[in-house]
């Protein structure tokens, strides 16, 4: 685990991700593949045919007195190309809302994300490098949102380095996804099943604390029988990435 480590920040009272549309509505929609493999006309028509007045509505009632605003896309290496999908959405947002898109951050690894075990996602976060504009207001968009560490990550660069997230947008994902903030109560079944033993090794593996995981990260590690499961799940799913597979999730 020697690896960057990721940074976040704690969650205060961040509001909930405003998702546009349901998964079947965009992954079987027949732009999709394209768009997600870096066709950029396929991401625009696929955002305008989902993008949702009620999301939309509710981000302008939020960011309505928000000056100097950034539409921040999370620009990331596919397995097959560069996924336009954020950064569509992100534009079309601008153009509806008003404000800017920022392309001066973007993620620095690949992490295969897509399809993958959850245990995966928390194995890999993403990581990101540029510019932070310390008088910009920021919305993190994101094409998908499950276990919600990318955006995690993503704010936790931004506003350690200065600038201010506002809030965060997906095209889709589940709606027990929105809520990023970890609850009090699931922090304390955490705590109570894993105890500081957990604390300990995610602060040495990860760099931040329990608190700072997302409620849908929190969740997924209470499903594990003990502190052991989960160090063993992590390392296999490092050993499979080295392997050159990362399967589905089994749990």
């Amino acid at each position: 685990m020697s690896d960057p480590l990721p940074v976040r920040v704690a969650w205060r009272s961040f509001p909930d991700v405003a998702i546009h549309a349901t998964e079947s509505a965009v992954k079987q929609h027949p732009l999709y593949a394209a768009a997600k493999a870096g066709d950029v006309q396929a991401a625009f028509a696929l955002v305008d045919d989902t993008l949702s007045r009620n999301a939309t509505d509710s981000l302008l009632t939020r960011l309505a007195r928000v000056l100097n605003l950034r539409w921040l896309p999370v620009i990331a290496e596919e397995a097959f190309g560069v996924n336009r999908i954020p950064l569509a959405v992100a534009e079309a947002l601008a153009a509806r809302l008003g404000g800017t898109v920022d392309s001066a951050i973007g993620q620095s690894n690949t992490v295969g994300h897509t399809g993958a075990s959850g245990w995966h996602r928390l194995a890999f976060p993403a990581l990101f490098r540029g510019t932070v504009d310390e008088r910009a207001h920021y919305v993190l968009v994101d094409d998908f949102v499950g276990q919600g560490g990318t955006l995690a990550n993503l704010r936790g660069y931004v506003e350690l380095n200065g600038g201010i997230v506002e809030a965060a947008t997906t095209l889709t994902g589940q709606a027990r996804s929105a809520v990023l903030r970890v609850s009090p109560g699931t922090l304390v079944a955490l705590q109570s099943r894993h105890g500081t033993e957990l604390e300990n090794l995610w602060r040495s593996w990860f760099g931040y604390d329990l608190d700072a995981l997302t409620e849908s990260e929190a969740r997924y590690l209470l499903r594990a029988e003990n502190i052991d499961t989960i160090r063993v799940r992590l390392l296999a799913a490092r050993r499979r990435e080295d392997a050159g597979g990362a399967p589905a999730d089994q749990g």
